[in-house]
C-alpha cells in the first residue's frame, strides 16, 4: 500500500521501495523498529508539521512553590508563552484576563461602542503598561527534565500555590490517534535510507563475497549511496520544513 497508516505500513512500504520481496532485504525485525523510530525522532526535531500549538494549564501547588518548577509532558516541544490567570469574580490586577473583561464590557456600555479606532489604542495602551510594569513572566523549559523553571519573587507570593498557570506550548502530534503522519513524504523517503544505510552496513562485512550464480554482494555501495540520501534529505528539511529558531522564543 502506497500510502500507510501504520508504523508496520510504514515498515513495509520502505522495504518494498527496496526491492522485497523481489530481493532479500538483510535487516533483522529489531534494526527496522530502530530505524523507524530514528526517523521519527528526527522528523519530531526540526518538520513544522510534525507539532501543533495549544494550551496547558496547570494548578500550581505547594510542591511547585518549593520546586520552583512545573512539570510538564514528555511530548511537549517548546513552551513559547506563559500566562497567569488570577481567581475569583474581581481582581486587583488590571492585567488579568477578568479585569480585561470588566473594561471592554465598560467600554461597551459608553459612546465607543464600534469605535474600533479607540479600542484598538486602548489595548497598545494597556499593553505597553503590562510591559513596562509587570513584564513578561520568565520561564526555561528544560525537556530532557520535562520541567518548566519559573523565575519569579516567591517570597513576595507573585506566584503562589492555588494560583492556575497557563502556557503556549507546541507539542508532538500522536502518530497511532493522527495515522496520516506515517503517510508524510518526507517521513517516508528518510526512514526507507535509514533502512537501506542498515541494510549496507549488515552487508559491508561480506563485501567481496561471491554468492552462488556468481553474484557479488556490495554493500559499500548501498551504504555510500544511502549516506548520500540522507545528507540531502536533512538538508531539505532544515530548508524547507523548520520553523526558524526565533519563532519559539515566547
Amino acid at each position: 500500500m502506497a500510502n500507510p497508516s501504520t508504523r508496520q505500513g510504514l515498515i513495509d512500504y520502505c522495504l518494498r521501495r527496496l526491492g522485497d520481496p523481489v530481493i532479500e532485504i538483510n535487516v533483522d525485525e529489531d534494526q527496522l523498529e530502530d530505524r523507524v523510530d530514528e526517523a521519527l525522532q528526527y522528523f519530531r526535531e526540526y518538520h513544522s508539521e510534525a507539532t501543533y500549538r495549544g494550551y496547558i494549564q496547570h494548578l500550581l501547588t505547594a510542591d511547585d512553590i518549593t520546586n520552583k518548577y512545573v512539570p510538564i509532558s514528555s511530548n511537549v516541544q517548546h513552551v513559547t508563552k506563559l500566562f497567569k490567570l488570577e481567581q475569583g469574580l474581581f481582581s486587583r490586577n488590571m492585567f488579568s484576563v477578568k479585569y480585561q473583561m470588566h473594561m471592554n464590557d465598560i467600554a461597551n456600555m459608553h459612546s465607543y461602542i464600534g469605535d474600533l479606532a479607540y479600542y484598538e489604542q486602548v489595548m497598545q495602551y494597556m499593553s505597553l503598561l503590562d510591559m513596562r510594569l509587570n513584564g513578561t513572566p520568565q520561564v526555561d523549559y528544560v525537556r530532557k527534565q520535562n520541567r518548566l523553571y519559573i523565575h519569579g519573587n516567591f517570597e513576595d507570593e507573585d506566584i503562589k500555590a492555588g494560583e492556575y498557570l497557563v502556557a503556549e506550548v507546541y507539542s508532538i502530534i500522536n502518530a497511532d490517534d493522527h495515522t496520516a503522519v506515517w503517510n508524510d513524504m518526507w517521513l517516508k523517503e528518510y526512514t526507507t535510507q535509514l533502512i537501506k544505510l542498515q541494510w549496507g552496513s549488515n552487508l559491508i562485512k561480506f563485501e567481496g563475497m561471491q554468492m552462488p550464480g556468481g553474484v557479488t554482494l556490495n554493500g559499500r555501495q548501498l551504504y555510500e549511496d544511502a549516506m548520500q540520501e540522507l545528507e540531502r534529505l536533512r538538508e531539505k528539511l532544515r530548508n524547507d520544513h523548520e520553523l526558524p529558531v526565533d519563532f519559539f522564543v515566547g
